[in-house]
């Protein structure tokens, strides 16, 4: 039976880094945010992964909501448009919102996400990812306060992230073989 950890090229972040980066914005966004009404707003379905640990990292009441977006719809390249599946369910007016996303490549769903987020009045809206690809010129270029990591501009999975709905469960993040896209 063939492991899904054999599908990768290389691994870029193990388990252990993945954790002790998301103990540390924890702990940053707990400072940060202390005193203040904080909604974490995970987007679907790459950072799920991501917010269910960050979550528990933040020792400070909070409450979290979800949003449907995606750009990839199945390729290893974002298709150029974001398309909204789901929007928030919990009042945001006047609090203070944390977009938490897997990955900030071109940085198209984080804008539509944040202008989506910016019609329920939220106090404030800063962003967070646990990984920000290096390109060579992103479409939309934002303030991304919380970086986990830098990594470089190829195709990843693992930790949330996902080909056609596969790898979102590796615990680590790693490098896609070609061969295993390349076949479609």
């Amino acid at each position: 039976m063939r492991r899904l950890e054999d599908d990768l090229e290389k691994v870029l972040l193990t388990e252990e880094e993945l954790a002790i980066r998301v103990r540390e914005l924890g702990a940053q966004i707990t400072e940060d945010y202390r005193g203040r009404d904080l909604v974490l707003i995970g987007i679907l379905r790459g950072a799920l992964m991501f917010l269910s640990d960050l979550t528990r990292a933040i020792s400070l009441p909070h409450a979290f909501d979800l949003v449907g977006a995606s750009s990839y719809h199945g390729g290893t390249a974002s298709k150029g448009f974001v398309r909204i599946s789901k929007d928030v369910d919990m009042n945001l007016e006047g609090r203070d919102a944390l977009i938490i996303e897997d990955i900030y490549d071109t940085g198209r769903t984080f804008s539509v996400i944040r202008d989506l987020v910016r019609v329920h009045n939220p106090r404030s809206i800063e962003l967070c990812a646990i990984l920000r690809k290096e390109v060579p010129s992103r479409t939309v270029e934002l303030d991304v306060k919380y970086i986990g990591f830098d990594i470089p501009n190829e195709f990843v999975v693992g930790y949330g992230l996902d080909y056609e709905e596969r790898y979102r469960n590796l615990r680590m993040v790693g490098v896609l073989k070609p061969e295993i896209y390349a076949k479609k």
